[in-house]
């Protein structure tokens, strides 16, 4: 992984041993671990594995999931390197795409009739998990215009996994841009230029915290996302900004009127972390726990 190494340490004999990565034996081992801790490791709800797509079409998808954000979620995997793994989800993406009815009667049926409303079909994405990608591989989700996580996994000794995001693009570009227009235009015209400005400033902040960063416009928030949710922006109030992130509040020394926990509470977007912005001060204040978040996701 990038030639990341990982050693256990033996505190008993002051020594060290590397714990070698290996691949898993069969596809259907990486399939199933990653099924059975979906949320967890890419923060997508589990909704159906091997899922048929009927005998017109005569395939079966590794695995349905729906986003934080409700965005429908293909999950494609391969023990080892494989060409034809992005084609392949590309396939089955088109599928979804004519089969919109079906995939919210099976969210319906598993999370609920408000979950099946909002799913947000303007950002569909494919996550291709495989124990490795080439060059070519990176270079071609990146001239399709879907939503392509490409996630390369390792398994260390018995009972470690390590993934790691190889390329991550967002697709929809000329929708997004239109819709963040709107977003800086209704905070310019309903709570002043000020409070458009200091969304700019932190649109601009959370993008540059490094790549494959996508964006994701909800009408209630805009999330900021790598493979997984890190930043949550609200529509400006009459002053101030709301941002959540996933930062662990009871890390973090909170300040009275900027951070708030806000675990257990109800709020537009996700993360347990609230930061209230009134001026650039506060973005610069903020670009600490921004980082942090980031580097969690």
């Amino acid at each position: 992984m990038s030639g990341l190494k990982l050693f256990r340490t033996d505190t008993t004999n002051s020594g060290m041993t590397e714990v070698m990565p290996r691949l898993a034996e069969i596809e259907a081992d990486v399939q199933g671990l990653v099924e059975a801790h979906m949320q967890t490791l890419l923060g997508v709800r589990f909704l159906a594995s091997e899922y048929s797509t009927g005998p017109v079409h005569g395939g079966r998808i590794d695995s349905l999931g729906l986003d934080e954000n409700g965005s429908p979620v293909i999950v494609e995997y391969k023990r080892g390197t494989d060409a034809g793994v992005i084609n392949q989800g590309l396939f089955y993406l088109a599928w979804l795409m004519d089969h919109r009815a079906e995939f919210e009667h099976l969210v319906r049926d598993r999370f609920g009739v408000t979950a099946a409303s909002q799913v947000l079909w303007s950002g569909p994405r494919l996550i291709c998990v495989a124990g490795d990608f080439t060059r070519y591989d990176v270079h071609a989700v990146r001239e399709h215009r879907r939503s392509i996580d490409l996630v390369r996994y390792r398994l260390f000794g018995s009972d470690l996994l390590g993934v790691e995001t190889v390329a991550s693009v967002s697709g929809g570009q000329v929708a997004r841009r239109a819709r963040r227009q709107s977003f800086a235009q209704a905070a310019a015209d309903g709570k002043g230029a000020a409070m458009a400005e200091l969304a700019g400033a932190v649109d601009e902040v959370l993008l540059g915290l490094g790549d494959g960063v996508n964006r994701v416009e909800r009408k209630t928030y805009r999330a900021y996302q790598r493979l997984r949710n890190f930043a949550c922006l609200c529509p400006p109030q009459r002053s101030k900004l709301l941002v959540y992130l996933k930062v662990n509040p009871k890390e973090v020394d909170l300040v009275p009127g900027f951070t708030r926990d806000v675990s257990g509470l109800g709020h537009h977007g996700t993360g347990d972390l609230e930061v209230q912005l009134r001026t650039p001060r506060d973005v610069e204040r903020a670009q600490v726990l921004f980082r942090a978040s980031y580097a969690a996701a």
